[in-house]
């Protein structure tokens, strides 16, 4: 057996390791430009590394959305629930300045008023835009009778607050009552002009205004003269605000004048009234 043939394999063990010594001296000095073989070994590798880098990178990014769209859909429920509770105090907000005049009216009805009232909520009324006919949260629980009359704070001059006429009570139970508005077709109510003292009886109502006629056909009444009730019949309490003159009318044919009234109470936007207990 020849000797390269004896000692090959520690022979190329040999010749590797020699060449390893070299490349590793060669490459770990200073050097300004790289060797050929480098050059074409870099050439190769370095796309291949490049498209690996960007592999990489897109799907880092891609889990790193996934991870965002949860967070994302997170924040997102936070905040609608958020806006739903701005909302909800927004609406409340808006509730108490809408009511703001009529709380402030009340407060000084209550300081100024000579009458016992039960303070009481509507929680019904039949199927119309007007409050002709409604139901409120009190009863004979609460003192309230049937034939009592239902008010409201009203203005009828500045800073002058007074009893406004909403109507009266009808049937009551426990803990409930129904009223009949001064607009409800069937209702009468004698009133007196608070100028001239004249007096007069409401006799119907249209589209939330009412209509009525002075006993005294030369009656001296005019547009803007302000009408209480008179207290006539027992309906009625006297010196109840009911609203103001808006026309009058005197046909030669008639054998009365009539007038045309704007009730001081707004009957479409009733929440809550006084009884005034007897």
């Amino acid at each position: 057996m020849s000797f390269f043939k004896k000692y090959k394999n520690r022979m190329i063990v040999a010749a590797i390791t020699i060449i390893l010594i070299i490349v590793i001296g060669m490459t770990s000095t200073n050097r300004s430009s790289l060797t050929k073989v480098e050059r074409y070994i870099g050439n190769i590798l370095v796309p291949v590394e490049k498209f690996f880098y960007r592999t990489n990178k897109k799907v880092t990014n891609f889990f790193v959305s996934i991870k965002n769209i949860g967070n994302l859909k997170e924040e997102n429920e936070q905040l609608k629930i958020k806006i739903s509770q701005l909302e909800e105090e927004n609406r409340h907000y808006e509730n108490i300045i809408g009511k703001s005049e009529y709380l402030e009216r009340e407060a000084k009805l209550l300081e100024n008023t000579d009458f016992n009232l039960i303070s009481a909520e509507i929680i019904g009324k039949e199927p119309s835009n007007w409050f002709e006919r409604f139901t409120i949260d009190k009863g004979f629980k609460h003192g309230v009778k049937k034939g009592d009359t239902v008010i409201q704070a009203v203005e009828t001059d500045t800073n002058i607050i007074e009893e406004g006429i909403v109507g009266r009570v009808v049937e009551v139970s426990d803990n409930w009552s129904k009223v009949v508005s001064i607009i409800d077709e069937n209702s009468k109510i004698s009133f007196k002009v608070i100028r001239t003292q004249d007096g007069g009886m409401i006799s119907d109502s249209m589209d939330n205004k009412l209509t009525g006629y002075l006993f005294d056909t030369k009656a001296d009444v005019m547009k803007g003269d302000k009408l209480f009730t008179s207290g006539l019949g027992g309906e009625y309490i006297k010196d109840l605000y009911i609203g103001e003159i808006t026309d009058v009318v005197k046909k030669d044919e008639d054998l009365m004048k009539s007038i045309y009234i704007e009730p001081a109470i707004d009957f479409k936007k009733l929440y809550k009234v006084f009884i005034i207990s007897n």
